[in-house]
């Protein structure tokens, strides 16, 4: 297995669906890491594509000067998803209880994970899952930064350094046939480096895995 059983605990062992029970409209990073992933997303999504938006929540940060031909969102609070202004359609599922995605084999152009996939416990019947719906072709794009609602993300990802957890991703991919190998985008500013040498915040460090079919 991918995973070892005690690299999928997390601190919080309640029922994920309670703690998404009530909506949080805010933004998880900072603006420097918005903009960062919407340049990524601006230089890898095709207009009148296929999009699916897993983990989504109140915004997508994609393009507003982008049209897609359907933008599908997953995720864990419904009113959250509601009030999302580029999903076309959506649907609740905790992917942790089951990850089997209700969607056609083949019929996406690409799929997008943005700073949620430190709270999947099995990400390889995930990912299989994301191969299984892109089109051959298809890009997927998993971002994060080293912010996380700590109590719910597993073990493996709290216990790791941030190059590791870059790694761990890759580790995703790698675990189901089909995907090609995985590139890696990783931007630390200086600012934020001296910064942090001093104890003090900067901008949050933005990564990036992307692969294709």
């Amino acid at each position: 297995m991918l995973l070892k059983p005690e690299q999928r605990i997390k601190i919080d062992s309640d029922d994920d669906n309670q703690f998404y029970d009530f909506p949080r409209f805010v933004n998880h990073v900072d603006n420097n890491f918005i903009d960062q992933l919407t340049n990524l997303y601006r230089e890898e999504l095709q207009p009148n594509t296929r999009i699916l938006d897993l983990m989504s929540s109140w915004v997508s940060h994609l393009p507003q000067e982008i049209k897609f031909a359907h933008v599908e969102g997953q995720g864990m609070n419904e009113e959250e998803l509601a009030k999302n202004p580029r999903l076309d359609h959506y649907f609740v599922q905790n992917l942790n209880k089951k990850p089997e995605l209700p969607l056609r084999d083949r019929d996406f152009d690409a799929v997008l994970i943005a700073v949620s996939v430190q709270y999947l416990q099995y990400p390889e019947a995930v990912f299989s899952e994301i191969h299984r719906i892109l089109k051959p072709g298809g890009v997927v794009i998993v971002s994060f930064s080293n912010r996380m609602f700590f109590q719910k993300a597993i073990a493996v990802w709290r216990d790791n350094t941030e190059a590791n957890r870059v790694e761990l991703v890759k580790s995703y991919f790698k675990s189901v046939p089909g995907f090609k190998e995985p590139r890696t985008i990783s931007r630390q500013s200086e600012a934020l480096s001296f910064l942090q040498r001093l104890g003090m915040a900067g901008t949050d460090p933005f990564y990036a895995v992307i692969a294709r079919c």
